[in-house]
């Protein structure tokens, strides 16, 4: 006959986790979700800038191929435009700048996404040769 003894010996040695250790585990294991869920929310976030920036870029050039094209010396000063570009519509800010030789100006195309912005997401600096 064999002895069951070892075996029972072995079931009185082997143990379960106590309760304390099952709270530090899941403590660690919430601290770090909580730090995967906020650098995945901080990628999103970056990715949606970074789209806004590229197509404000995207813009702004437009813009100046379109003052290159229309071969019109504009004047210094300010003018405001708003243009739609993949469905949302963007604001300009067009400053033309005189520069010390008299047949090149300088052209800023500030972009923003929104109409009361302080702050451009995209801006383009451009000169423009008299036709």
């Amino acid at each position: 006959m064999i002895s069951r003894q070892p075996h029972k010996l072995r079931l009185a040695r082997a143990r379960g986790f106590t309760l304390l250790e099952v709270m530090v585990a899941l403590a660690v294991i919430a601290i770090g979700l909580g730090a995967v869920i906020t650098e995945a929310s901080r990628n999103i976030s970056n990715a949606s800038l970074l789209q806004d920036k590229t197509l404000g870029h995207w813009v702004a050039s437009n813009k100046i191929v379109e003052m290159q094209v229309k071969n019109e010396w504009p004047s210094a000063g300010e003018q405001k435009d708003d243009v739609e570009m993949v469905g949302r519509d963007w604001y300009l800010t067009v400053i033309t700048i005189e520069t010390p030789v008299d047949r090149i100006r300088r052209i800023d195309v500030e972009v923003r996404t929104d109409s009361g912005s302080e702050r451009p997401i995209a801006t383009v600096i451009a000169y423009l040769g008299q036709p």
